[in-house]
């Protein structure tokens, strides 16, 4: 997967997840034992791996695990958008770290028994278990949260644009991705007619005219332009049905064929179309 796909919210779901699972094996409550042979209360201690703590292991540690997995997954090109029993893996992420974050404070704050000392075990659970929760209700809300985990990397220039390229070096080969170079898109979200035979002329012998389907066409008032995305974007479907069919990731350039008030319509390198509806912060080719 593109680990710059990941946010900072990501980041701090999936780093809560890890020290969930260090302080698992850190005590979680103690309790007296017996005495000591010098007349002293001994104490023995537990961590959430002793079958005495259960199910908190289930609850916690293991279902704070899934969720991180769910994130990755998530911004994965593969199964972006993709949804399991009814959820995307997104929302899963979100249920199961609010799971997480209701059983970590119940488990530690309300479960008191007698005789029972909740030791650094149990108090690491419930501060990371609060923060798992809070940073995936967020991760989608708070733009500290939204930015890349790894910085978001310049979108490469086409050959001859920003500068010379260093002696020697081989320019980059024209396509899909670079502003300006050969693309691979219907011409008419590009701006220029489709090729007509020369006047009077007639289809080659031998070869017989396809017949060719019309693409909608854009606004009138709308100029075809390429941009790239700040942070990882979602690209809905075109009919209103709310799927997501894409991710848009930082570093590559895309085509805006139309424009739906501040949504735009855009293309993908495979020639997929859908519907942005963030479009703030993009930088224009």
């Amino acid at each position: 997967m593109n680990f710059r796909s990941l946010t900072r919210g990501d980041g701090l779901v999936i780093g809560s997840a890890a020290l969930l699972l260090i302080a698992s094996f850190l005590p979680f409550y103690s309790y007296p034992s017996g005495y000591s042979v010098s007349g002293g209360v001994s104490h023995s201690s537990q961590n959430l791996w002793h079958s005495a703590t259960f199910p908190i292991l289930p609850s916690v540690t293991l279902a704070a695990i899934v969720a991180a997995a769910a994130v990755l997954f998530a911004r994965s090109g593969q199964l972006a958008g993709r949804q399991v029993l009814g959820l995307t893996l997104d929302q899963w992420a979100i249920a199961l770290s609010l799971f997480v974050g209701w059983t970590a404070v119940w488990s530690t704050l309300f479960n008191n028994q007698d005789n029972i000392d909740k030791k650094v075990g149990a108090w690491l659970t419930l501060i990371f278990g609060v923060v798992i929760a809070a940073a995936a209700v967020l991760n989608s809300r708070l733009p500290a949260l939204k930015a890349p985990l790894a910085g978001a990397p310049r979108p490469q220039q086409p050959y001859g644009v920003g500068g010379p390229q260093p002696y020697g070096a081989t320019p980059p080969q024209a396509g899909y991705g670079y502003p300006g170079g050969a693309q691979s898109v219907d011409p008419a979200y590009a701006g220029a007619p489709a090729p007509q035979p020369p006047y009077g002329g007639s289809p080659a012998a031998g070869v017989h005219a396809q017949p060719t389907t019309a693409a909608p066409s854009p606004s009138a008032d709308f100029t075809a332009f390429w941009f790239a995305v700040p942070v990882p974007r979602p690209l809905f479907a075109e009919d209103g049905s709310g799927g997501q069919i894409a991710e848009l990731a930082p570093g590559t350039w895309y085509l805006a064929v139309d424009q739906r008030g501040q949504a735009l319509i855009a293309q993908t390198q495979d020639g997929r179309r859908g519907v942005l509806q963030d479009s703030s912060g993009i930088q224009r080719g």
